[in-house]
């Protein structure tokens, strides 16, 4: 049967847009449908300018630190609105970006929302497409519990367009975009509480990193609540919101933000006209090579549930497009070793194993651990430490894992992930000669085991 498309993708998000470029370059006859935004959530509502948002908070520590280094500054004035106009321009250029990467790779783009009918078929707009490969790739979307009152809430999508920057902001999560957004709006001077139903964030992140933020940001004034959740919002009639929590205790906002999970993004999809199933999580079920229960349909990113991450979405998009279209150049995803940063204030960065899971999974380990004040802070009055810690397998020397918390941990962890990539020792940590004065060379100066 002749189709019109060799390859259908159902969202330009950064795997569908990948997959599409490149199956495209090897010879594919390629469509993408997306009815939001291109770049997804990523460079829309994620990553990017989130990234820029949180540039923007930390001005604050700088204007902090200017007065040890010599300089004399009027009180700083901050506008949310300039800082939102600008933000939306640059996003702007990055949907031209991503428009002339499909246009110029020779992908056939449709903007509407895409449907399929069948397991070869698409429709978009009333217009129906067929295509011997379909790729799912339309990513997640943030889902608030459902609560009276849960109409007042924002979530990520809202909180990058809002008019004005909430004097009283209430965070809702204990994941890694709780946390960021908590730092961004305190760092932007809204006074902040993190609200969290466990008994501390960041679950499934190293012990001591989670510890080491938790006290940070509370020597930066962040009202940290764990073991508290909200049972409704009421709107006042000043406008305000009360959050009324499940002990029973009030407390007022003007803004409530969820960050509460995320789910795939499935809605109208059609899948009930195909054979794609989905697991008990309410992802799609994919195998080793993202192909479905459906043969001739794929998923990649966020809606197969497995590490949602922009860089991750990326390799799987670019699997598919080999295994597909240039078999030869095919490698599968290699899902050990992922660097990770979170941008709270301080920022994140880890790679590898931590010590908890290290000792699950039966090595006998060595922990290196060090915490200091930067260079940068030593002529100021400010009190952060930055914590750095290497998880060692005592038997094999074999370096496990890399946890770090202070400035530029995103930055530093991206050299340590190929380090352990090649599977690096300590005693290859020890022998290589650090960059003074920096931050970065205590991980090759670490000696004394701390447990």
């Amino acid at each position: 049967m002749a189709y019109d498309f060799d390859l259908f993708v159902i969202g330009a998000g950064s795997g569908g847009v990948r997959a599409a470029r490149f199956a495209a370059g090897f010879g594919a006859k390629v469509a993408v449908a997306e009815s939001r935004y291109l770049g997804g959530t990523c460079v829309n509502v994620g990553c990017v300018p989130k990234k820029l948002l949180v540039y923007g908070a930390h001005v604050a520590d700088e204007l902090e630190q200017a007065a040890g280094f010599g300089w004399t500054l009027e009180e700083g004035h901050f506008d949310w609105g300039t800082l939102i106009a600008n933000k939306n321009r640059e996003i702007e250029r990055l949907n031209g970006i991503y428009r002339n990467l499909l246009v110029n790779s020779g992908v056939t783009l449709l903007q509407g929302h895409a449907r399929m009918t069948g397991a070869n078929e698409v429709e978009v707009d009333g217009k129906c497409y067929t295509a011997e490969h379909i790729l799912i790739a339309t990513g997640g979307w943030p889902q608030v519990p459902d609560i009276p009152g849960k109409e007042l809430a924002i979530t990520s999508n809202e909180a990058f367009y809002l008019k004005a920057l909430p004097r009283r902001v209430l965070v809702v999560g204990g994941g890694y975009i709780a946390v960021e957004f908590a730092g961004i709006f305190q760092g932007l001077g809204a006074a902040t509480t993190l609200l969290y139903r466990g008994d501390l964030f960041l679950r499934g992140f190293d012990g001591s990193v989670r510890t080491h933020l938790k006290e940070e940001l509370e020597k930066r004034g962040l009202d940290l609540q764990f073991n508290a959740d909200i049972q409704r919002i009421d709107k006042l009639e000043d406008g305000s919101l009360k959050a009324t929590l499940k002990d029973g205790r009030e407390l007022l906002a003007d803004c409530v933000f969820y960050a509460t999970g995320r789910r795939p993004m499935l809605d109208n999809l059609g899948l009930e006209n195909t054979g794609v199933e989905l697991d008990a999580r309410g992802f799609i079920r994919v195998d080793e090579q993202y192909q479905t229960t459906a043969p001739s349909i794929l998923a990649i990113g966020d809606v197969i549930g497995r590490v949602q991450l922009t860089p991750v979405a990326l390799a799987e998009g670019m699997a598919v497009a080999r295994r597909l279209f240039k078999p030869e150049q095919y490698r599968p995803v290699d899902y050990q070793n992922i660097p990770t940063a979170v941008f709270s204030q301080p920022p994140i960065g880890t790679v590898g194993l931590t010590e908890e899971q290290a000792l699950d999974a039966g090595h006998k380990v060595q922990v290196f651990e060090s915490r200091f004040r930067a260079m940068k802070l030593t002529l100021t009055d400010i009190q952060e430490k930055t914590l750095m810690k290497l998880v060692v397998d005592a038997e094999t020397d074999k370096v496990l894992g890399c946890h770090m918390v202070g400035p530029d941990a995103g930055e530093i962890i991206q050299g340590l992930g190929i380090a352990l990539k090649a599977g690096a020792t300590k005693q290859q940590f020890d022998e290589t000669i650090g960059v003074h004065p920096t931050a970065a060379e205590e991980f090759v100066t670490m000696r004394t085991v701390t447990r």
